[in-house]
């Protein structure tokens, strides 16, 4: 197994709102948020997206600042990057679509790099499972890992193509509704059940604010949600998770249950930050002992002794 990390998904430009603030055009996109939350770890990461003339030189430098390697990024001149508005609820866990620009993701070629054609773990972020399927074709073997995000769009919309792509991938990772809309089954469990017979030896479901659950058979973990003073920008954070949960993985070269327990609990720290700052700002600057100090945060949360009688 090697070190290679290889992401698929978009590098884009929002514009937020949420119940504390608001901001103009900021750097976003799936694929910003897993290669900033898979930097901070010893791994090769490759991104394969699509921007137009207008992504800025600053955010450029920034994701090489952070060792990813951008030979899988097309850039389009004349083309506007992709671009999304969107306002949060009081909640914050339900939002509001107040734009969306494809842009230039109407033409959208993905190619993979030589050089990651060999690449240990593939991370499908969400995008059309046209284009996932694409990445995957590409790949010189099958890689010894496949991870896979959706959302609702894709599921009613591709529902075919989604299918075949959930059955070629090792791991899905989706929130609680997305799993209930694939399966059409409320208990939590029986969806993942659902979804391992659908392929994926692995299924990760979040559930925002109250952590995330992951299934192996009949394995389950629970990983809790932080209490957090404040939460001022959801966007990105399961993208995050999903960043740290890859990230760890290749460092530690290991795929297993156990090792997928703790993946879960670092993509979680992580995604607590993104949070708590709008765009991609706290995965910016965040530094690894602080990431650490975040990790033995959430050990504290579930640590207990009991005596039983």
């Amino acid at each position: 197994m090697n070190n290679k990390l290889l992401v698929l998904g978009t590098m884009a430009y929002d514009a937020i709102e949420t119940p504390f603030g608001k901001t103009g055009k900021i750097l976003g996109g799936c694929a910003t948020y897993i290669g900033l939350s898979a930097s901070h770890f010893q791994t090769e990461c490759g991104l394969i997206s699509i921007i137009g003339s207008d992504f800025e030189e600053e955010h450029l430098n920034l994701l090489k600042s952070k060792n990813l390697d951008l030979g899988g990024v097309d850039q389009l001149e004349g083309e506007k990057t992709f671009f999304w508005s969107g306002k949060y609820h009081n909640d914050l866990n339900t939002r509001t679509t107040l734009e969306t620009q494809l842009n230039v993701l109407t033409k959208f070629n993905p190619k993979v790099p030589e050089n990651f054609k060999d690449a240990s773990i593939v991370l499908l972020g969400n995008l059309d499972p046209n284009i996932q399927l694409e990445v995957l074709d590409q790949m010189h073997k099958k890689p010894e890992l496949v991870i896979m995000d959706t959302m609702n769009f894709w599921i009613e919309s591709y529902r075919d193509k989604l299918d075949e792509l959930i059955g070629r991938v090792d791991v899905i990772s989706i929130n609680d509704e997305e799993a209930r809309q694939i399966t059409q089954k409320h208990s939590l469990v029986e969806a993942a059940q659902d979804l391992q017979a659908m392929g994926p030896k692995y299924v990760v479901i979040k559930k925002g604010e109250h952590g995330a659950l992951l299934f192996n058979g009949n394995d389950i973990f629970c990983a809790p949600g932080l209490p957090l003073e404040e939460v001022f920008d959801p966007t990105g954070a399961g993208d995050s998770f999903i960043g740290g949960f890859a990230g760890y993985l290749v460092q530690q070269k290991k795929i297993s249950f156990e090792a997928m327990k703790t993946a879960v609990i670092v993509g979680s720290a992580l995604a607590s930050f993104t949070v708590q700052e709008f765009g991609t700002s706290a995965l910016e600057k965040m530094t690894f002992e602080q990431l650490v100090q975040r990790i033995q945060a959430f050990k504290s949360l579930t640590e207990f002794e009991i005596e039983l009688i």
